[in-house]
């Protein structure tokens, strides 16, 4: 009896072993994830999937040589547009992903301390799907975004014209180099700016010369390998009375700060579509 108790006991703890393996939690063992599920995967909004045709975030990914095991640092994820398909991905094959959100220590800036809350609500409700994103900052007086020499992949996505405004390009230039490896990847998207067209360094209207962003990373030490047509949109004339912010996704119908212009024609606008943006691949040196 004695010995069948025993045996009892030992294939009860098993069985509570193997449940336990197979639980939900940060011990849980995640099955490989391929780009393309990690685009279409129903936690993304039908919003979010529906710019797909503009940003092409698989072709853009691809471009930037994107691994399944990278440590990534993505600038100033906004909203998360991005992060919902790089998390899970790199989650789910070992990568690892550094988001280094706007400081908020700013007490005349409250906006910024309200959309670096909803990113990190929206990675709380799900950190089985997200894993453990890393939240580092980015601006003015901010410190290193990511360990030294430890990123394989920086991203810049829609934000150089804001920290051209702000003063912090050539920072953000700086701390992507220092954050990757040697071979590391910097990769690039931004609105484009009429080739030729007066150089704004405050990139008023929201676009950039690609010239001037290519000068700026040869200038932080980051060798500028090539460029694609990827997120071109030839419909878009650059010429629109609330700068790139006219056109969707932001659809801006007034001066910022003023209120809507329920009369304004968007139709015009809409056409267009988002905005014509280069692609840009630079690579720290060696």
């Amino acid at each position: 009896m004695r010995n069948d108790r025993s045996i009892s006991r030992r294939m009860l703890l098993t069985a509570g072993l193997a449940l336990a393996a197979c639980a939900p939690g940060r011990t849980s063992v995640r099955h490989p994830m391929t780009l393309t599920q990690a685009i279409s995967g129903n936690w993304r909004t039908a919003a979010d999937q529906a710019r797909d045709i503009w940003r092409h975030p698989l072709e853009s990914l691809q471009f930037w040589d994107l691994k399944s095991d990278a440590t990534v640092v993505e600038f100033w994820p906004g909203a998360g547009w991005y992060t919902e398909i790089l998390a899970p991905y790199l989650a789910a094959n070992g990568g690892k992903l550094y988001a280094a959100d706007l400081q908020t220590d700013n007490p005349d800036d409250p906006a910024a301390g309200q959309i670096v809350n909803a990113y990190l609500q929206k990675l709380r409700r799900n950190p089985d799907l997200y894993g453990d994103v890393e939240i580092t900052t980015f601006g003015a007086t901010s410190g290193p975004v990511a360990p030294p020499g430890s990123a394989d992949l920086a991203l810049f996505l829609r934000n150089l014209h804001n920290w051209m405004a702000a003063g912090i390009a050539e920072k953000a230039f700086h701390d992507a180099f220092e954050a990757l490896k040697p071979g590391g990847v910097l990769g690039v998207e931004e609105h484009r700016a009429v080739p030729g067209s007066t150089p704004d360094i405050l990139a008023s209207d929201g676009y950039v010369l690609q010239s001037l962003v290519v000068q700026m990373g040869q200038e932080a030490g980051f060798l500028f390998e090539t460029a694609s047509e990827i997120n071109a949109n030839p419909l878009d004339t650059k010429d629109h009375p609330f700068g790139v912010w006219t056109l969707p996704p932001v659809r801006r119908t007034s001066l910022r700060g003023q209120p809507a212009d329920p009369t304004f024609d968007r139709a015009r606008y809409d056409a267009i579509g988002e905005s014509d943006r280069m692609t840009l691949r630079f690579r720290k040196p060696g």
